[in-house]
C-alpha cells in the first residue's frame, strides 16, 4: 500500500534589506544556502531549514507587496523571529558566528536551566533569536 507523504507547512520570512549582496554575505556565513531558483537582483531565497525560508528582499521590491511604512529595524523592532537549535553549544555557535559576520549580539542571555537562549541582529537591525529547550521539558 503507498501512502501519501503529510503535508509540511512552511515558513517564509520575507525581510526588507539595504544592501542585497552584504545581506547575502552574512547569511552564507551563517551556514545557510541561497536558493538560485528564487533569487535574482531584487530578492535572495535563504534556505535555513526544508521548511524556512527567508526571503530577503530590497528595499524597493519589498515596498511593492505592502501599502505601509518600512520599518528600521534599527529603530523600531518590528519581529522577532526565533529559531531553534539543537543544544546550548550550537546557539553559542550561531550568535557567535553572526557576530562574526558582522552582527550584533544581544547581551541578553535567557538561562532557565531546561531552556537556553541567546539573540543577535542582522546586519538590517532585524532581530534573531536562537533557543534550545531540553525535549525531557517538551514532552512534559
Amino acid at each position: 500500500m503507498t501512502t501519501t507523504p503529510q503535508y509540511q507547512q512552511m515558513i517564509f520570512i520575507n525581510l526588507p534589506v539595504n544592501d542585497l549582496d552584504a545581506s547575502k554575505k552574512f547569511f552564507t556565513e551563517l551556514g545557510y544556502t541561497i536558493n538560485p531558483q528564487f533569487s535574482d537582483e531584487n530578492a535572495a531565497s535563504v534556505v535555513i531549514s526544508d521548511t524556512i525560508v527567508t526571503m530577503l528582499l530590497t528595499k524597493p521590491f519589498y515596498a511593492t507587496f505592502t501599502d505601509k511604512e518600512i520599518a528600521d529595524a534599527t529603530k523600531t523592532s518590528e519581529v522577532l523571529v526565533c529559531l531553534s537549535a539543537e543544544s546550548r553549544e550550537k546557539v553559542d555557535e550561531l550568535v557567535e558566528k553572526a557576530v562574526a559576520a558582522g552582527g550584533t549580539a544581544s547581551e541578553k542571555i535567557q538561562d532557565m536551566g531546561f531552556m537556553y537562549g541567546r539573540a543577535f541582529d542582522d546586519l538590517d537591525g532585524h532581530t534573531w533569536e536562537v533557543v534550545w529547550m531540553d525535549p525531557a521539558a517538551v514532552q512534559g
